[in-house]
């Protein structure tokens, strides 16, 4: 039984893994674990022990959230991290991007210009089959 350690010390009510220490009253009492927080009138959050002395359950929730928070933001970072990377790489809703759109106009503008070149090449060498008769 939890009572047994009251006005004693909170190390000894705590060694029973079953038991929470209210500091402000000195009291050594079952945890209700029926509820995850005790409540405020079992013992005020900042003077409710459980498993430790030297954390209380408003500096554990306070922390908890800190570090959840960090998580998420972390996590949410990095997702955009990924996210941007592969729209770099990849076109965008089927739409390829500027330096993609310019790069399809010079190989089209060669294109062209080497049909313009194939086309001018065999026209001299149709005028020269007609002159010399090969044709």
């Amino acid at each position: 039984d939890c009572r047994q350690y009251t006005n004693r010390s909170c190390e000894e009510c705590l060694k029973n893994v079953t038991c929470l220490w209210c500091a402000s009253s000195g009291r050594c009492m079952e945890y209700p674990v029926q509820r995850i927080l005790p409540p405020a009138d079992l013992c005020e959050l900042r003077s409710a022990r459980w498993g430790v002395c030297w954390v209380n359950f408003e500096a554990l929730i306070i922390a908890m959230s800190v570090v959840g928070g960090t998580f998420l933001i972390m996590l949410g970072v990095c997702c955009c991290c990924c996210c941007c990377k592969k729209k770099s790489k990849k076109q965008v809703l089927g739409v390829p991007y500027k330096d993609d759109e310019r790069a399809a106009r010079e190989r089209e503008k060669r294109r062209v210009r080497q049909e313009e070149r194939r086309a001018e090449m065999k026209s001299r060498h149709d005028e020269i089959r007609r002159k010399y008769g090969t044709v």
